[in-house]
């Protein structure tokens, strides 16, 4: 075992590190070695690269927004076991992979550095990190040491998500938030802001709506001292470095990851051989419906000999967009209807500013139970973060997978399966997931 756990571990024991994000990690040293942090905190924004792709096609994809054209990758649609053996080493093992490598990255930084930003920006890597692997997989293994002891299987055992929200997550929002300032945002990096709305879609995502409401209040409220606005145009909600991003994942094709050439713009405008013309007609439906001409356009195209998304124009110049202030906005509005803290009236005005962007109309009056708004933001939520990788998540944190899927879809598959090379190298230590 100790042979085993020594391979897999060997990727976490060494680390990459680049002098700025614009660069791929060069150059590799022992952990315990290491004496320029900055490089360190570098590669763990870097490894986040790797878990853009699979996190736009776990949320869309897997959701009603997109659909796989090519066997056997249309198993993704099929809510069973399937999907483990023909999906694994291309969505699951990268992002995976990439997650534990920034993690380990951001260990290094917390443990080492007497910088106190470097410290604060890297706790708020490892929170990503860890957020976005209990999103996709449920319970997850859970190290915060920098140097792993390679004779210790425990560290490889599932940890309860619950436990890496309160223990982990949570914990290392709150640290970043104390010492990060706002300075940064339009550069790339973490700041005091991002980690204030990451927190209130943790506590969104555990169901703890009242904490999820104070802090993406206290997020929205920030927002305009850190020069965070809505862009005046939705054609612009996308573009790199708009004045709408709270936090992004920067991407650049002179960067080569998991995906080099197949980022997630290029499974989304229909040019990835696996999802040729991948628009589902029902998210069509869904603008007509709506009356959301504005929208429509800035996202899709669903002429019969293209339907594809258009809402991502520079293609693999596109940053991932991780948190933008209209998600903000529209899961404080979830969190307060799920509050009771307002009527349904001044709830749905708080989306005034998004709709009107849109060129819509307000949706105040329109709903009046707490069911109808809910429904009403979660409908919203779907045509503005449209191709965002928000959707599939949407769905679960509400509960409205088999309403909005139009089928029963067991709840295990709410996640997806470990990579089956996690479980094999580890002699079993690391466990698959139920149903598959």
């Amino acid at each position: 075992m100790k042979k085993i756990v020594l391979i897999v571990l060997s990727s976490m024991l060494f680390l990459t590190a680049c002098e700025d994000l614009d660069q791929a990690p060069d150059n590799q040293a022992e952990a315990d070695s290491l004496t320029n942090f900055s490089a360190v905190l570098n590669a763990a924004y870097y490894y986040q690269q790797g878990a853009a792709t699979p996190m736009a096609v776990m949320g869309d994809f897997r959701a009603d927004n997109m659909l796989m054209k090519e066997a056997p990758y249309t198993d993704f649609h099929t809510y069973n076991n399937d999907i483990t053996s023909t999906m694994s080493d291309q969505f699951f093992a990268p992002i995976y992979r990439n997650l534990f490598k920034s993690i380990l990255s951001s260990n290094n930084v917390i443990t080492n550095s007497t910088d106190a930003t470097e410290v604060g920006e890297a706790k708020f890597l490892r929170a990503l990190s860890y957020f976005k692997l209990v999103l996709v997989f449920g319970d997850v293994p859970v190290n915060l040491s920098a140097t792993p002891d390679v004779n210790d299987t425990s560290i490889l055992a599932r940890q309860p998500k619950s436990d890496v929200y309160n223990t982990v997550i949570i914990t290392d929002l709150m640290d970043a938030m104390s010492v990060l300032d706002n300075s940064e945002i339009s550069n790339g990096r973490a700041s005091q802001l991002a980690a204030q709305a990451l927190l209130g879609k943790v506590y969104a995502a555990m169901g703890d709506y009242v904490n999820a409401e104070t802090h993406l209040f206290n997020a929205f409220s920030a927002a305009v001292g850190a020069g965070v606005t809505l862009e005046a145009s939705y054609a612009n909600v996308v573009v790199d470095n708009n004045s709408e991003i709270i936090f992004a994942t920067k991407l650049t094709p002179t960067i080569n990851d998991e995906y080099d050439a197949s980022e997630f713009s290029v499974w989304f405008n229909g040019t990835e051989d696996k999802a040729l013309l991948p628009l589902n007609p029902d998210l069509a439906t869904a603008y007509d419906n709506a009356g959301d001409i504005t929208r429509k356009a800035f996202s899709i195209d669903d002429s019969p000999t293209e339907m594809k998304s258009v809402k991502y124009p520079a293609g693999l110049e596109s940053d991932w967009i991780e948190i933008r202030l209209s998600d903000v906005i529209l899961l404080h509005a979830e969190a307060m209807n799920e509050n009771g803290s307002d009527t349904a009236a001044n709830i749905l005005s708080t989306l005034d500013p998004i709709r009107t962007r849109a060129g819509l109309g307000s949706l105040s009056g329109t709903a009046t139970t707490q069911a109808d708004v809910r429904q009403a933001i979660l409908d919203e939520r779907r045509l503005e973060l449209a191709f965002e990788g928000q959707r599939w998540f949407d769905l679960v944190r509400t509960g409205t997978v088999d309403a909005e899927m139009g089928q029963t879809i067991n709840s295990n598959y709410y996640v997806f399966p470990i990579p089956n090379s996690e479980i094999l190298a580890t002699g079993g230590v690391i466990t698959q997931n139920a149903g598959y």
